[in-house]
């Protein structure tokens, strides 16, 4: 008997029929049973949607795609439509004339800048290095360092083999066709002065000179590929004394009477 009637009716049923009838044993007030119900509410569903369903009743958090579509719709029909809603996205990407923009891409770099930090050395020595390496291939550049007899060489080349690998690692350019496209020396910081004796109770003062060299790496044209264009070039200029008449003109005429 008692299986089937909990079976016909739910638990909160069963709660409510609980608590009206202990409320009207003991003879509380309304507000009691208010209380009850809040604590019901609050212990057996969550307390956020319960206190939304209660005090706003009416509010949305966010519209969903059938409803925006339903507003547009119904915002057509009475000529009431948004001058954003009938820009279409194709007018959109076009520009005042009505040429497409295009979007900004990244420029692949075409070259790499390097120095070294000021060190000591007077920038007219270290200017005829810099002279010495000034258009030629990375690696040619890096060999004549390497057997230069100059103090500065050496800083230079571990300069150099820096720049090199940084263009190939960051800027992706081709460490086979790097070469020195420009090179030119700045002065440094004048150190602290130091006196100089000299003969006779005189003395000078001597200034400790710094100076840096800066180098620009670029994509040219390897050694192996500027010997094979002046093969070529050199070639292009014979012309051959055989029987067979060439029709080229004569280079490097001889001084003569146009007539």
């Amino acid at each position: 008997m008692v299986r089937a009637f909990v079976r016909r009716f739910s638990a909160s049923d069963l709660l409510d029929a609980g608590i009206l009838a202990r409320s009207v044993r003991l003879q509380r007030p309304p507000s009691t049973l208010l209380a009850l119900e809040c604590r019901r509410n609050a212990s057996y569903l969550n307390p956020i949607n319960w206190v939304k369903e209660k005090f706003a009743p009416g509010i949305k958090e966010k519209q969903t795609k059938k409803e925006i579509d339903a507003a547009k719709k119904k915002a057509a029909e009475e000529g009431q439509t948004s001058i954003f809603d009938t820009v279409s996205t194709r007018q959109v990407s076009k520009g005042m004339d009505g040429v497409r923009l295009k979007k900004p891409s990244n420029p692949r770099p075409t070259e790499h800048k390097y120095s070294t930090a000021n060190f000591k050395i007077s920038h007219r020595k270290l200017n005829m290095l810099g002279r010495q390496i000034s258009g030629k291939p990375i690696d040619y550049a890096i060999l004549q360092m390497q057997f230069s007899e100059k103090r500065a060489s050496t800083r230079i080349l571990n300069m150099l083999a820096t720049a090199r690998d940084h263009a190939a690692r960051y800027k992706k350019l081709n460490e086979s066709k790097l070469v020195v496209a420009e090179a030119w020396v700045t002065k440094g910081a004048k150190r602290s002065k130091r006196l100089e004796p000299k003969g006779r109770g005189r003395y000078g003062i001597r200034i400790r000179p710094s100076a840096r060299i800066h180098v620009v790496l670029k994509e040219g044209k390897t050694v192996e590929e500027k010997k094979a264009e002046e093969k070529k070039r050199k070639l292009k200029k014979i012309v051959s004394a055989s029987l067979v008449r060439e029709n080229r003109p004569i280079r490097v005429p001889s001084a003569s009477w146009a007539w």
